[in-house]
C-alpha cells in the first residue's frame, strides 16, 4: 500500500515537471497507479477515481463557478478596486498581508476555508493591481489566516470533532486554539511576504498574470494610489461591499444555528437554507449583478460572467483529480496503515496525535479527515499518554496543517486562482508554509506539554 502511494506522486511528479503531460492527467494516473499497486482490482480503482471526482467538485464545483463569476463582475465595474483602496486606506499602507491575514483568520471560524478563497480572490487580486504588490503573497497572508483557525478553532468540524473524542470542553477548545494559532500565524505572514518577493505576479484586467522579477520600486506609494483612485469612476463603497459581506453573515448565521444546537422549526430551515455556502453565493452574485451591473447592459454582464466561468473548467478538472487521488488512497486503507504505524513509534507522546494528522492529510488531503482519524486513533491512549487531552487535541489539528499539496482541493483551488501553473512554484507558497506552521506548532506543543 504505501509503496504504492510513493510510487504514485513520484511518478505524477516526474510527469508534470518533465513530460508534457497535464497535471489533470497525471493526477488521473497517479491515483490509478496508488490504486493498482496498493492491491486494489482495477474496477475498485476505477470506481474510487470516479468517487473521489464527483464527490469533491459536489462540494467546490458550484462554489467555484459562482466565487468567478461575482468575482468577474467585483473586477470589471471596478468595485475590487473599490474595496482594495478603502481596505489599504484603513489600515495604513504597508500592512495588507497581515490585514488579509487577520481577515482570513477571522472569517474562517465560520466559513469554509475554501469558499473564503474564492470570495476574496477579487479583493487580494484588487489589492495587488492597486499596490504594485506580488498576488501570490497577499493571497497566501489570507490563504494561511483562513487554514489556522479552520483546523484550530472549533465550531468548524475538525477541531470541534477533536474536542469530542477527547472529552475537551469546547469553550477551552476554542480559547486555546486561537491562542496557539497566534504564533503559527504570525510565522506564516512573514513567510507570505518573503514568497511574494520571489514569485512576483501582477493580474491584469484581461484575467492573465504578469509574471517578472520584484524590484522595490513597483510598489506605489499611498499618494500614487490617491491619485490613480481619484481618477477613476468606481462604484460606491456599500454596493461593492455588499455581494461579499452579505454571502459571509448567512454562512455565519448558519454555524451559529447549528453551534447553539438548533435543528428543527421554521426559522432553522430559513437559515440553514440561505447560510448554505452555495445559496449565500447565489445571493452575493445576485446582489453583485443588480447593484453593481445596473448600469451596464444585459449583453455586457452576461459576457462578464460568461468570461470568468471559462477560466473554472480546468480549476475544477485539476480539483477533481486531486479529490481522486485521495479518494483512491482513502478506500485503499493507506491511511490505517499509516496511523498504526505511528502508534508504535518512540517518539515523544504529544507529538504522536500530530505525525498521525500530517501522515493523513499526505494520504488523504482532508484537515477534517486527518484531525478525525489522528483523534480517534490517539484518544483512547489518552489516559496512558499522560498529557493534558487539551494539547493532544490540539496536536491532532496541527498535524492537520502539514502538507497541503497534489490531494488537497485546497491547493489546486489556491493554484487555479492566483496563476501558478508552474510544480516548484505551487511548493514554494502551499505546501512550503504549511510545513512552516506545522513547525512552529511542533515548538509550541513541545514547550506547553513541559510546563502543563
Amino acid at each position: 500500500m504505501l509503496l504504492g502511494l510513493f510510487l504514485g506522486i513520484a511518478i505524477m511528479i516526474i510527469l508534470v515537471m518533465k513530460t508534457k503531460t497535464h497535471t489533470f492527467i497525471a493526477l488521473l494516473l497517479a491515483a490509478l497507479i496508488t490504486g493498482l499497486i496498493g492491491r486494489m482490482s482495477p474496477t475498485d480503482a476505477i470506481n474510487a477515481i470516479q468517487d473521489g471526482f464527483g464527490n469533491t467538485l459536489k462540494s467546490t464545483g458550484i462554489i467555484i463557478g459562482l466565487g468567478v463569476m461575482m468575482g468577474g463582475i467585483l473586477e470589471k465595474t471596478g468595485a475590487a478596486e473599490r474595496l482594495a483602496y478603502t481596505f489599504i486606506k484603513t489600515i495604513g499602507k504597508g500592512k495588507e498581508e497581515w490585514a488579509l491575514g487577520i481577515t482570513g483568520w477571522l472569517v474562517s471560524i465560520p466559513v469554509f476555508a475554501d469558499s473564503a478563497i474564492v470570495i476574496f480572490a477579487p479583493l487580494c487580486k484588487a489589492m495587488s493591481r492597486v499596490t504594485g504588490k506580488s498576488v501570490i503573497g497577499l493571497a497566501l497572508a489570507l490563504a494561511c489566516g483562513l487554514q489556522c483557525t479552520h483546523v484550530m478553532v472549533p465550531p468548524t468540524p475538525g477541531p470541534l470533532t477533536a474536542a469530542g473524542m477527547f472529552g475537551v470542553d469546547v469553550g477551552q477548545m476554542i480559547l486555546a486554539g486561537a491562542a496557539m494559532s497566534i504564533p503559527i500565524f504570525i510565522a506564516a505572514i512573514c513567510y507570505a511576504q518573503w514568497i511574494g518577493k520571489r514569485i512576483y505576479q501582477i493580474p491584469q484586467e484581461d484575467g492573465t498574470f504578469e509574471r517578472k522579477e520584484y524590484k522595490k520600486e513597483y510598489i506605489k506609494s499611498m499618494e500614487q494610489l490617491e491619485e490613480i483612485m481619484n481618477a477613476k469612476d468606481l462604484p460606491a463603497l456599500l454596493p461593492s461591499l455588499a455581494p461579499i459581506v452579505v454571502p459571509l453573515i448567512l454562512i455565519l448565521c448558519n454555524t451559529v444555528a447549528d453551534f447553539a444546537g438548533m435543528s428543527e422549526g421554521f426559522a432553522y430551515d430559513i437559515i440553514s437554507l440561505v447560510g448554505s455556502p452555495i445559496v449565500a453565493l447565489a445571493i452575493g452574485t445576485t446582489l453583485a449583478v443588480y447593484g453593481l451591473g445596473g448600469r451596464l447592459e444585459k449583453s455586457k454582464v452576461m459576457k462578464i460572467m460568461d468570461e470568468s466561468i471559462k477560466d473554472t473548467g480546468m480549476i475544477m478538472l485539476i480539483t477533481g483529480a486531486g479529490g481522486s487521488l485521495g479518494n483512491v488512497i482513502k478506500v485503499s486503507g493507506i491511511g490505517d496503515v499509516l496511523g498504526a504505524a505511528v502508534v508504535a513509534l518512540p517518539i515523544p507522546a504529544i507529538l504522536i496525535p500530530l505525525i498521525i494528522g500530517a501522515l493523513m492529510r499526505i494520504a488523504l488531503g482532508s484537515a477534517t479527515v486527518a484531525i478525525t482519524t489522528a483523534a480517534s486513533l490517539t484518544a483512547p491512549l489518552a489516559a496512558t499518554l499522560g498529557i493534558n487531552p487539551i494539547l493532544l487535541a490540539q496536536s491532532s489539528c496541527i498535524g492537520a496543517i502539514a502538507f497541503s499539496y497534489f490531494n488537497d482541493s485546497g491547493f489546486w483551488v489556491f493554484n487555479g486562482m492566483f496563476g501558478l501553473s508552474e510544480l516548484k512554484d505551487q511548493v514554494r507558497c502551499k505546501t512550503a508554509v504549511s510545513l512552516v506552521m506545522t513547525g512552529v506548532g511542533i515548538v509550541e506543543l513541545l514547550i506547553l506539554s513541559m510546563i502543563f
